[in-house]
């Protein structure tokens, strides 16, 4: 039963909000600011993700992607949204909740990335915020997992600070960059979430 039906659409069609920034998924007319961010953040994001050729950063890739995002969301596989500074509208970065599945796993693989300007600012924290509190209050998942390589300190400080707890080492994981990578991983479950929730209340 891991592929029952997923919940309505509405929920994967989300405007999210979490002070200071706001998610939304990517539209043609962001191309140029997506470009321009991802280019000036090459050096610093290509430590952590798997490199990408000129290719990949056309036009015509960036508008195939959105096309792919879209058809996961309308059949509740995937969210895939960019991150907003929420008092300008300037994009600081993207985040992802992919391989969703439902049935007796209602689980999904978190992602995010923030440009090269915007890091340490707050901006993927709030963004992992606004994005767990949908997967578990709108999409009804009970597990989320997230990745990131041991010398990832940054990311490893943020997923801690989010609530995840580090279950343990997968090696040779992703390939980054050209070569496999061990990647550490985390995960937060929706009662990790309501008690954290419960707190704050």
């Amino acid at each position: 039963m891991l592929f029952a039906p997923a919940p309505s659409n509405p929920a994967f069609q989300p405007l999210l909000v979490q002070d200071p920034v706001l998610l939304r998924a990517g539209a043609v007319s962001d191309y140029p600011a997506w470009l321009s961010l991802r280019e000036r953040s090459r050096a610093h994001l290509t430590e952590w993700e798997e490199s990408w050729t000129p290719e990949q950063a056309t036009l015509s890739a960036f508008k195939r992607r959105l096309r792919n995002y879209d058809r996961e969301a309308r059949r509740g596989g995937g969210l895939s949204l960019l991150v907003f500074r929420l008092s300008d509208n300037v994009l600081v970065g993207g985040a992802t909740l992919t391989n969703i599945r439902y049935g007796a796993s209602r689980s999904g693989v978190l992602g995010y990335w923030v440009g090269a300007p915007f890091t340490r600012r707050g901006y993927g924290a709030a963004a992992v915020a606004a994005l767990k509190s949908h997967a578990f209050e709108r999409l009804g998942l009970n597990r989320i997992v997230a990745a990131c390589q041991p010398g990832n300190i940054a990311s490893q400080k943020l997923l801690e600070r989010s609530g995840f707890v580090r279950e343990g080492r997968a090696r040779d994981y992703l390939k980054i960059n050209g070569a496999w990578r061990d990647h550490d991983i985390y995960a937060i479950t929706a009662a990790d979430h309501r008690k954290a929730a419960a707190t704050l209340s």
